[in-house]
């Protein structure tokens, strides 16, 4: 090739091409905007409940709200293995229970010593639902024994709530037929005559009850209000809430053992970077409520009641409120 009368080779050609497409790249990546957001997880639990669902509209609200950061929510075992997984510091934040967080905090069982975990903020509750068949024979927990109870996952949060329940009427596992299966298996056993009961520590209305309600009348397995009265006694980090008989078109409402649910973080956390998460999240809160009906029942009264202290972080973000 000749330009202005000087002959080039076509090696020298590819060359200047070569430089061109270099230098066009450069430029291309420097114009790019820079993608230095710090990534942090986020501990929810399996896909089908409330926590993962609950946990996207969180870390939206934090990729959103927080320069720098970006949240993404992490499929998980549940709310028993996050306080763990938080104290090892394979994620930066993690959803469980109340009563789990200080059996955590303070080493009991299902651990076997004090995790370093602190409070970031309350979330939605979630409701121990006892039901049963409205055909069935099962009216009173007493009725219980002997009778095959879906639970939950093993080693989930609704075991360890049953098993605190079965020692206030004076039972164990052992007097029972547990069946360890997922909330939606669960109810459905139960609408198909399977079990006798189904146990669910879920934000409400439960999308298994709802399923398996379609088809079969339901209906609450009550517990004696003294012994309910006493076991909240003895633990303080559950409350009353009344179920009315709309949610799941029952014959009668009932009144049901609830626990928050709780963000928690590690005790080591910056309290800079609690302080920003917090108010990422709880500053925007009402924007997560207008889409998330699992996120319109957070009660920030229960700030005042967590079962852990709250991060200095956190403290400090909901002081200035």
């Amino acid at each position: 090739m000749f330009i202005y009368g000087v002959r080039l080779s076509t090696s020298f050609l590819y060359m200047v091409r070569i430089c061109v497409i270099s230098v066009l790249f450069i430029m291309i990546l420097a114009c790019a905007p820079a993608n230095d957001r710090q990534e942090i997880r986020l501990g929810t639990a399996a896909l089908g409940g409330a926590y993962y669902p609950l946990g996207q509209g969180l870390s939206s609200l934090v990729t959103q709200h927080l320069d720098g950061v970006s949240m993404v929510p992490i499929v998980t075992r549940g709310a028993v293995e996050n306080p763990r997984l938080i104290a090892r510091g394979d994620i930066e934040l993690a959803l469980t229970n109340a009563d789990l967080a200080y059996f955590a905090y303070d080493g009991q069982r299902p651990y076997g010593e004090p995790l370093n975990i602190l409070a970031a903020g309350a979330l939605h509750p979630s409701v121990l639902h006892l039901i049963s068949r409205a055909d069935g024979e099962i009216s009173t927990f007493q009725q219980l024994e002997g009778k095959r109870i879906a639970l939950g996952a093993a080693g989930g949060p609704t075991v360890s709530l049953a098993r605190l329940l079965l020692e206030a009427h004076g039972m164990s596992l052992d007097d029972v037929v547990p069946s360890f299966l997922s909330y939606s298996d669960g109810f459905s056993q139960l609408g198909d005559g399977n079990i006798d009961a189904a146990f669910a520590l879920a934000g409400y209305p439960a999308a298994g009850v709802l399923q398996t309600r379609a088809t079969q009348d339901l209906s609450f397995i009550q517990i004696d209000s003294e012994i309910m009265a006493q076991f909240i006694i003895e633990n303080p980090y559950y409350y009353l809430v009344d179920m009315p008989k709309e949610v799941y078109d029952t014959n009668m409402g009932s009144t049901l053992l609830a626990v928050p649910n709780i963000l928690i973080v590690s005790g080591n956390a910056d309290a800079d970077f609690v302080l920003g998460i917090v108010g990422s999240i709880y500053g925007n809160l009402q924007q997560l409520q207008q889409t998330n009906a699992i996120a319109q029942q957070i009660d920030l009264s229960q700030i005042e009641h967590l079962p852990i202290p709250l991060h200095p972080g956190a403290s400090q973000y909901f002081m200035q409120q």
